[in-house]
């Protein structure tokens, strides 16, 4: 019997097997030649998934060169390199993670049209943006509209093809202040008091993914409702309130740890000495998320909070709508007309921002301009912050054994330029 072998990679396997001095029949031909075929097939299969991929560039906290492996959708080995050969300068930084975004390019995730078909074009949309991770957030709504989209949410977390990118969920209200200017753009008619029973029927919707809840401290039954959310492994962040510096700190001797969107979700006339924004800021055990879009808040605003704050106690957000993406214009959303600017979305009838029109990655370049601060310190807040708050332990940092969430880019005058983004190991973004 004779053999005639592939070798590939170290892998040794035959592709024909015949006996000398045997012509072989035509029949014998074609089994070998089909069994050559599919051991060939096998054996590339194999190495596709045993076989490290890896990426290099500079790394964005150090500027150092690295070329970071990645095997089995963690990061298997990061080497320093003594330079790159690249024209254009390419950072490498765990991917971006949003723990308040309300939609994104047409879907709305509090809209009575979602279907997980919309959340898988809203997720691939994101990857290009380099969000590698998201809190799909719903506002306040009838209570059947909230259990009817968390659990699609709850059904799209299970995809195979997104899944990774939802860690969880964010509902932001309906248990936040009905106060004109407080409230934002959140409808009146669906805000109300904390109700234990009422948010439990919605977290069984929601398949218990709900982790982050915004809240508003001030009102009747609020405290030990933060308690039990506590209790339950959720997040609590105190938002659209006008709660007072004492009721401030209850809630957060109850457990609160966030401010949502500090300095928005705030009435325009407000006292300049007792209002919500000074004791958010003085309490050192309270992580304020901010929208540094650069028009949801003043240059100023944004150099002060992060002055009180710093990096490592203040978390980006987009609070990006559906409509981010989409051509300017009135829409209709959520029983209100919005109109979508070139930069931010707006409520004229409140004289109200609604929300943001672009993704978190432009945040990042803005915080950088607004505060002088540096790339890796903008990335900290716009990723190893949120993945640190919520409990994202394998997410946010670029380590041996985390996993291979990733985003190459490039920075053109302070603007986040993504070219691949990786989510556990695996390409799904590219640019063109």
């Amino acid at each position: 019997m004779k053999s005639l072998w592939k070798v590939d990679n170290g892998n040794k396997y035959p592709l024909l097997v015949f006996k000398p001095g045997l012509k072989p029949n035509k029949t014998q031909t074609m089994k070998q030649s089909i069994f050559s075929i599919l051991t060939l097939l096998l054996f590339s299969q194999l190495n596709m998934i045993d076989k490290p991929s890896a990426v290099s560039g500079t790394l964005y906290s150090d500027e150092g060169s690295v070329s970071i492996q990645m095997e089995n959708g963690k990061i298997s080995g990061i080497d320093r390199l003594e330079g790159s050969d690249s024209e254009e300068k390419l950072f490498i930084a765990p991917g971006l993670i949003d723990i308040q975004i309300n939609g994104y390019m047409g879907v709305d995730f509090s809209g009575p049209d979602l279907t997980v078909e919309g959340v898988k074009k809203a997720t691939r949309a994101l990857w290009k943006a380099g969000v590698t991770s998201y809190f799909p957030t719903i506002i306040t709504s009838d209570v059947d509209r909230l259990k009817k989209n968390f659990a699609i949410l709850a059904q799209a977390k299970k995809d195979p093809e997104i899944g990774k990118s939802i860690p969880g969920f964010h509902l932001e209200g309906p248990y936040i202040s009905p106060v004109a200017g407080f409230r934002g753009a959140h409808l009146e008619k669906y805000i109300k008091a904390p109700d234990w029973k009422e948010f439990s029927e919605i977290q069984a919707a929601a398949e218990g993914g709900i982790r982050l809840i915004t809240v508003a401290p001030e009102l009747e039954g609020a405290i030990p409702f933060i308690k039990k959310c506590v209790a339950s492994g959720m997040i609590v962040s105190l938002g659209h309130h006008n709660g007072t510096a004492a009721e401030i700190t209850a809630a957060v001797d109850a457990g609160a740890r966030m401010a949502t969107h500090l300095g928005n979700g705030c009435a325009n006339m407000i006292n300049r000495h007792h209002n919500p924004i000074w004791p958010q800021l003085a309490d050192d055990r309270i992580t304020p998320s901010i929208i540094a879009d650069g028009f949801h808040l003043t240059k100023e605003e944004v150099r002060s909070f992060y002055k009180a704050k710093g990096p490592d106690n203040t978390i980006l957000v987009s609070d990006a709508l559906d409509l981010a993406g989409l051509p300017p214009g009135m829409y209709e959303r959520g029983e209100r007309m919005l109109e979508l600017t070139p930069n931010v979305v707006k409520l004229p009838k409140e004289n109200v921002l609604a929300g943001a029109a672009s993704p978190i990655n432009l945040c990042v370049g803005v915080v950088m301009d607004y505060t002088q601060c540096s790339l890796g310190d903008a990335i900290q807040m716009a990723s190893t912050n949120p993945a640190e708050m919520m409990s994202l332990d394998d997410l946010g940092n670029i380590s041996v054994g985390s996993r291979a969430d990733l985003i190459v880019f490039s920075m053109n005058n302070n603007k986040m330029i993504i070219k691949e983004t990786y989510v556990a190991g695996e390409l799904v973004y590219s640019q063109p």
